[in-house]
């Protein structure tokens, strides 16, 4: 009997985890990082502030946790695309650079909370880790599948390609009818088409 209620806590602890997560990534996309505290992160999901401080050291603890679930949420959403894609390098590298154009990504309350994450990566030492990490690892993906494409430099040309898929992600979240998602995808087509032999 104790096992079972041991496992039955733990998942709902992490159950009330990822729901402060999930209010907090909700509460930076709707009112930024001005609107976000204590107050407006336990309305949303529905807990008293005492339930926050006890699974989080404080609101700067569930932030972090916020930018690191979704930058893992993210990590996972390419290496499934990447995979769907099926064994062509290619095929993979292009479905790997372009699923930041297609939904969940594109979900405009992620724009509000990764911009709040950028902020809070220039002025806030973990932030900036997880920040460097998260990118790091997107890179050194990117940068190996260029390498299975036959590209030189891959390292540098994946710093480039990165940059590019950002702008164009953040353009198309600001303004989806700048310039729309296929055409994203066809830009990005066209510069690895360019960059590899």
């Amino acid at each position: 009997m104790t096992a079972a209620r041991q496992a039955f806590t733990r998942e709902s602890a992490d159950a009330r985890r990822a729901d402060l997560i999930e209010a907090t990534a909700a509460v930076l996309a709707e009112h930024g990082l001005a609107g976000t505290n204590v107050r407006a992160i336990c309305a949303k999901a529905g807990v008293s502030p005492g339930l926050l401080r006890h699974y989080f050291g404080g609101i700067d603890d569930l932030v972090a946790a916020t930018y690191q679930a979704t930058s893992d949420r993210m990590d996972a959403i390419f290496a499934a695309s990447e995979d769907a894609a099926g064994a062509d390098p290619r095929a993979r590298l292009t479905a790997y650079l372009t699923a930041s154009f297609r939904p969940p990504v594109t979900d405009p309350e992620l724009l509000g909370a990764w911009t709040a994450f950028w902020a809070l990566a220039r002025s806030d030492a973990r932030m900036a880790e997880i920040h460097a990490e998260s990118y790091a690892g997107y890179r050194a993906r990117l940068g190996e599948l260029l390498a299975l494409c036959g590209a030189a430099d891959a390292g540098r040309l994946a710093i480039m390609l990165t940059a590019m898929v950002d702008g164009l992600w953040l353009e198309l979240s600001l303004d989806p009818e700048s310039f729309g998602a296929e055409a994203a995808v066809q830009m990005v087509e066209r510069a690895v088409g360019a960059l590899l032999p």
